[in-house]
């Protein structure tokens, strides 16, 4: 029984990752079909594009009444989007410059959002109130993003040729893509959740570490694997615009959502005590790194991966 789920968690997790990675792809061939400004581009098919995982597993926990399982999820990709992933991208670009004042201010409330659930779980719960919070700082966030329209001034480009960008056909092509990629997101998302419930009853392992460790790596990898894909084409700047972009729409949109299908009371505190820790070592010291400097040197971003390290040491050590 549970070898069979292994199998069916290992297949979820890799049509997760690649249906993930197909969607964001698809959003930004249609982004240059139609015109959309850079800015656009990094905040629509990257944050939310990059998402979608966390919010169908969500969406899936939240209704067989096991959100807290979505909650470790996004708890342990966040700090896997604060320390492992930009360290990567700091390894193959040698540096990873940080001009945009977008991204430095963003790198702010991305920080404050990522440590706000944790701090509205003082009191035992997410309530519908917590849920409704948490959303309304979405908003808020979508406000000071558009509020300036400096932001609309560069159309996306990756250099490929315009009459391959603006073949109609390509455009359909990518539609049925993106459809068909989220068809397959639902089936991965049903699949992982049904396999922690059975990982957890088995290896009597609780559901946020499961959703902490396994799934939350699970999730951030089509995040990861398209900040790579950013920085081997030197688009810098959408790198870390993706990344902190991901980390506010799952703590706040994603995890509000669940809380109001399915408010999360009597939580038990223990499983959340390391990663509560390094997620807000990870994130103050990635705030630090991005508004002290233009640039994440080597050296911090061999910092950040330390940081991660002695995560997945404390968690399976301590626990």
């Amino acid at each position: 029984m549970v070898l069979f789920y292994i199998l069916i968690f290992l297949i979820s997790c890799f049509l997760l990752t690649f249906s993930g990675k197909w969607v964001v792809e698809a959003l930004m061939r249609v982004s240059r079909f139609l015109g959309w400004k850079e800015f656009v581009v990094a905040f629509f098919a990257v944050s939310l594009g990059a998402v979608l995982p966390e919010f169908f597993i969500g969406i899936s926990s939240a209704i067989h009444k096991i959100p807290l399982l979505s909650f470790g999820n996004i708890v342990g990709q966040n700090i896997i989007l604060f320390s492992l992933a930009p360290a990567l991208c700091v390894f193959i670009l040698k540096g990873l410059e940080i001009e945009s004042r977008t991204v430095r201010a963003g790198a702010v409330f991305a920080v404050i959002v990522a440590v706000l659930p944790l701090f509205l779980i003082l009191d035992g719960q997410l309530s519908r109130i917590d849920g409704a919070i948490l959303i309304a700082s979405f908003f808020f966030y979508i406000f000071w993003l558009f509020s300036k329209k400096e932001r609309f001034t560069k159309i996306y480009d990756d250099g490929r040729q315009k009459q391959v960008i603006k073949k109609f056909s390509r455009f359909l092509k990518d539609i049925a893509v993106i459809l068909g990629g989220f068809l397959l997101i639902i089936l991965s998302a049903q699949g992982i959740i049904n396999s922690a419930v059975v990982f957890s009853k088995s290896l009597q392992i609780s559901l946020p570490l499961i959703g902490i460790l396994i799934i939350g790596a699970g999730t951030a990898l089509p995040e990861t694997y398209f900040a790579i894909t950013l920085a081997r084409k030197s688009q810098s700047w959408m790198i870390l615009g993706g990344l902190m972009g991901a980390v506010a729409v799952s703590s706040t949109l994603v995890l509000g959502i669940i809380v109001l299908i399915s408010p999360i009371e009597n939580i038990d505190f223990s499983p959340f005590v390391i990663a509560r820790i390094f997620l807000i070592i990870s994130s103050i010291f990635f705030l630090i790194a991005v508004r002290t400097e233009q640039k994440l040197t080597k050296k911090e971003a061999l910092v950040l991966l330390i940081i991660y390290i002695f995560f997945l040491f404390a968690e399976l050590f301590f626990q």
